[in-house]
Parts: structure tokens; sequence; C-alpha cells
């Protein structure tokens, strides 16, 4: 039996990982559900192929689980990777999407699976400021009101939790983005042994989307 984190790659369920990781719980699998549709209704799309350098960095093991991102089915395939693997308790970083995490409650108790979601409700602000002090993560994606290209390979750093606290003041942009206003990616963490590095990516942007898209990274001491 596994005690499994669902590991997007980005900086709520890196968090979330951390949380419950230092509060005493082991967690020996990362599941990364990877949408074939960039349209998917749950699950983080840009650069979900690096969540195996993630992984490394971390060391515990990693499986992906494809999925068609089809709004009624997605669930189900998050549903077979647990099965599958014999996961008995799952992470998540759900924060404050009423929709995820019902549905993600539903399913464990209906597959007998404990499930902890340590962020749940947390202070936007707290976590943005914990980020900023403690892990390097940038933004890969952004589809809101006022999120333009400058935000794109940016790092959250204090004048980045402006921008951001500003934004969502201004146009109601939920600051953690758990709408899917914004995607992130975490390059380092406490808990990775090495680092995340850059060689080669790409910006998008238009029609009031954009994408930073990693095209080549590695692991590198810190």
């Amino acid at each position: 039996m596994s005690n499994a984190c669902l590991f997007s790659g980005g900086k709520d369920s890196t968090l979330a990982l951390h949380k419950v990781i230092t509060s005493g719980i082991a967690i020996d699998l990362l599941i990364t559900i990877r949408p074939v549709s960039k349209e998917s209704y749950m699950f983080h799309y840009p650069n979900v192929d690096y969540t195996e350098l993630q992984a490394e960095a971390l060391g515990i093991r990693h499986v992906f689980a494809d999925t068609e991102g089809v709004k009624e089915k997605e669930l189900a395939d998050l549903e077979r990777a647990l099965v599958d693997n014999g996961v008995e308790l799952l992470v998540t970083g759900a924060t404050y999407s009423k929709y995820q995490g019902d549905r993600i409650n539903a399913m464990a108790k209906r597959l007998g699976i404990e499930h902890i979601a340590p962020l749940w409700h947390i202070d936007p602000a707290k976590e943005l400021s914990e980020l900023a002090d403690n892990y390097e993560v940038i933004i890969t994606s952004v589809s809101a009101e006022g999120f333009d290209e400058t935000f794109l390979g940016r790092r959250i750093d204090n004048e980045m939790i402006e921008r951001i606290i500003g934004l969502s003041k201004r146009y109601g942009v939920n600051p953690l983005f758990e709408g899917g206003e914004a995607e992130t990616f975490v390059l380092d963490a406490p808990l990775f042994s090495k680092k995340i590095v850059i060689k080669k990516s790409k910006s998008e942007f238009a029609n009031g989307r954009g994408t930073f898209t990693i095209e080549s990274a590695e692991l590198e001491s810190k």
C-alpha cells in the first residue's frame, strides 16, 4: 500500500507535499495526471513532463497517468491510478475550489482512501509569502484579465506578490490561481536535493492567454 501525493509540479501540490512530510507522514509515491488536452477541468497542464525531474530531486517514486481531460471522465482516470498503485492515503494541493474538493472527497470516501488537503482555505498572502521566501516558483501560464506576457517565466517573489494581490483586488482573480487563472512550476524547494535549471524555453502570448514552455532543463547542485 502507498501514501501518495497528487503531484502537478506546481506550487500548491509541492507545498502540500512539504507540509505533510514535515508533519511526520511518509509519502512514497507521486502521481501526476497528464492531460492529453490542454483544457483539463481539474489537472495542471504546462510542463507536466518535467515533474520527473522534480520527483528525482525529491527522491520519491513517480508515475504518470494519462487522461483525455473529459470533464466527467478525468476523475475516473485518477481513480484508476489510485487503485492500480494501492494508494490508501492521498495528499492534494486543493485550496479553495469546492468543485475539486468535493469530487476528490467523494472519490476518496468511495475507495476508502484518506484524503489530506493541508492547504485547504489557507490565507493566500501567507502561502505566497512562504513560497517567495523558501521556494523558486515560476509562472508558466496566464489566462485572466490583467495577466499579460510579462508574467510568463517570472519567479513569484515579493514584487510579483504585490502585482498578483493588486490584480486580485482589481479584477477578483483568485490570488492562488485556484480557478486556473495562471499555472506555476517549482524549480527549487526545501525538500529538493538538487534544483532544476532551465536551459531552453519559449513564451507565447495571444488573445489574453499565454504559456511559458520549458524545452530543456536539468538538475544541478544547489
